[in-house]
């Protein structure tokens, strides 16, 4: 009777804990009504809040997809304004249901940090920013010079490689937070401001005269940044990761804003699929099938969210580059729906 009933209470509990491991971040959100999205403190073009405290981003914009993939209604998002040692803490705590926080895409955050990056939204490298009156051309004249970056970020490794493998002495001048970075090379703390060139571009708005600091042109690494979950949710990595392909597979097919419901009319097999028209992709997800219209709706394309946050007619000023549509000159690219 014992030797029966063992095998019975191990089968019971296995089977709650096989429950329990169901209810996932997507259940936990729908049940909560809103995304609570991890951001940057304040990274104009990326996430950086107005003086009403709205938010406004490429990163925003990628938050605001998936909780237009879920909800229908992309303004369901709350965010938690995070610096770059505590981001990966509050996504593993629970604290945050998603990163998307100009954080790049690396070996051990992906493994040992327990962490899923699902896509690049936007593809970056470091870069260099100095005062134009230090009458420098390029990155490798900088030997002695004094560099201004943040702790717990790959920039700080990026530095060393690169001023070591060149042989040039330096100076890090090292800060917990972006702006306290920002405040050092403006007051003359250091004579080098380094991180993701996007990054220079968007912090060079926040110095007392702008227009007196140039952006080196080497690029000394690879960044490719994008949205972060964790590990062990593949339902919730495969709805993050599917909203930013839906904006990047909307803008190769030309659908936007302003057409997208003209555009559910279109003969196109693909625009079909994509848009809900033809086939269920989006119960495969848990999202309702119009879950991409809702997207292109709420947020626009891809090109869409680039233009309007960092594109050539905003302060920042970034053409497309890498982050063009790879049938355009660029790199980005995304699975198809089907």
């Amino acid at each position: 009777m014992k030797a029966n009933l063992v095998p019975l209470l191990l089968g019971a509990a296995m089977g709650v804990a096989a429950t329990s491991a169901s209810a996932g971040t997507l259940d936990d959100v729908k049940a909560k009504g809103f995304i609570q999205c991890g951001v940057s403190q304040g990274l104009p073009g990326f996430s950086n809040p107005d003086a009403q405290g709205n938010w406004t981003g490429l990163d925003v914009d990628v938050c605001r997809a998936v909780a237009a993939a879920v909800f229908g209604d992309a303004s369901k998002v709350k965010y938690s304004p995070l610096n770059a040692k505590e981001r990966f803490t509050a996504l593993q705590s629970g604290e945050i249901d998603m990163l998307s926080r100009n954080t790049t895409w690396t070996a051990s955050r992906d493994s040992s940090l327990g962490l899923n990056f699902a896509g690049v939204t936007y593809y970056d490298g470091q870069g260099f920013m100095v005062r134009k009156s230090l009458g420098v051309a390029g990155a490798l004249e900088l030997s002695g010079a004094s560099v201004c970056t943040q702790t717990g970020t790959t920039t700080e490794l990026n530095v060393a490689d690169y001023f070591r493998s060149n042989n040039m002495p330096y100076e890090i001048v090292a800060f917990e937070k972006a702006d306290e970075v920002v405040k050092a090379y403006d007051a003359g703390r250091c004579d080098v401001f380094t991180t993701d060139a996007s990054g220079l571009y968007a912090e060079r708005l926040k110095l007392t005269n702008p227009g007196d600091h140039i952006v080196l042109p080497e690029i000394i690494s690879k960044e490719p940044l994008g949205p972060v979950v964790r590990h062990g949710d593949d339902q919730w990595f495969d709805v993050v990761k599917w909203s930013l392909f839906a904006m990047v597979n909307a803008e190769e097919l030309g659908i936007t804003q302003a057409n997208v419901e003209e555009m559910k009319g279109s003969d196109n097999p693909e625009i079909k699929r994509l848009l809900g028209v033809d086939g269920a992709f989006g119960e495969g997800l848990g999202l309702s099938n119009d879950w991409v219209v809702n997207i292109v709706k709420g947020v626009g394309n891809y090109g869409e969210a680039f233009d309007r946050n960092v594109g050539p007619d905003t302060p920042l000023g970034i053409a497309r580059g890498l982050n063009a549509l790879w049938s355009k000159g660029g790199i980005q690219y995304a699975p198809p729906v089907r």
